[in-house]
């Protein structure tokens, strides 16, 4: 280190003092270990801004920026070590022990920050299986939302509501994930049981095919509605059941525009959305007579007196 101050001809070092000598090998180090944190972070950067604009798939290029995201973290970390391990020799602290100890201390450690070592581990597999993406929308320990930012530690997600949650790896047990090649935005549609249920299923066919022909959606929407038929007889109305392919993160919107466009051609073609239907039953006696409902006009019924 002081051969490299006397190249820079910055000062000449055997004029300082013990102390001042340290202090600026060291400021040295902290300097060069930016720059190199800087240019390799700045590298790897542009690598994947070069790949990435060799990739024709959306999900590569989601793959490829998390992966840079990471390796720019590794970079960080590792050239931080690096240049406190030197930090520490110029201060007359030998390494070699530490390294030494390092695996028994790591051992030691690691009882009291399993959580942590977990996390690491965990968002190692996670990154290598290709499991989350920058970009995905995913369901992960109890959390949804749109992921911000994969790390070796955590995910971080922010919901519908604008929520941000960082959901620790180790709590990652199963990844849900929304976003992967393409969606089924799922249909339960409910008519009433008087109407004809294939002129239900013709009016559902005319508004997907609608919204296919509309240049909004055309790029949302992968197939052509597919009707699986009567899911079930609830209490109140007969409950269809369809779906329609979309492309990855389409499916809610293609939904709400689904209902919304149906509503209209229902009302058109007079198809009834019924309301719950109530039965009261007030009991019968001994003899199977029952007590008659009698329904009482309030309009006609006399004012009463104060």
């Amino acid at each position: 280190m002081n051969e490299l101050l006397a190249q820079l001809d910055l000062v000449e070092v055997s004029r300082w003092g013990a102390g001042a000598a340290t202090a600026a090998r060291m400021l040295v180090i902290v300097i060069l270990a930016w720059i190199v944190i800087g240019v390799l972070q700045r590298l790897i950067r542009l690598l994947r801004e070069r790949l990435t604009s060799r990739m024709n798939n959306i999900e590569q290029v989601k793959r490829a920026e998390t992966l840079g995201r990471v390796m720019r973290y590794i970079v960080a970390v590792v050239v931080s070590l690096i240049a406190g391990m030197l930090a520490l020799s110029e201060l007359g602290i030998s390494v070699a022990p530490i390294l030494g100890a390092a695996g028994v201390v790591g051992v030691a450690v690691g009882f009291g920050a399993q959580s942590l070592v977990k996390d690491y581990f965990t968002g190692f597999f996670i990154l290598l299986e290709d499991q989350i993406r920058q970009g995905d929308v995913v369901q992960v320990a109890d959390k949804s939302g749109l992921v911000e930012e994969v790390t070796l530690r955590f995910v971080r997600l922010r919901d519908y509501e604008g929520n941000v949650h960082y959901v620790p790896n180790s709590l990652i047990s199963t990844v849900t994930n929304m976003s992967r090649g393409f969606a089924q935005a799922v249909l339960d549609v409910g008519i009433a049981y008087r109407e004809d249920i294939d002129e239900a299923f013709g009016v559902m066919r005319e508004v997907a095919a609608g919204m296919r022909a509309d240049p909004a959606f055309a790029g949302r929407i992968l197939d052509d509605l597919e009707i699986a038929g009567v899911e079930k007889w609830a209490d109140s109305a007969v409950v269809l059941r369809a779906r329609i392919k979309t492309a990855p993160i389409e499916q809610w919107s293609v939904r709400r525009e689904f209902f919304w466009r149906l509503k209209k051609a229902f009302d058109r073609h007079g198809i009834e959305i019924p309301y719950p239907h109530l039965t009261v039953y007030a009991g019968a006696g001994k003899d199977g007579s029952a007590v008659p409902f009698r329904v009482v006009d309030s309009a006609a019924m006399p004012a009463q007196r104060a």
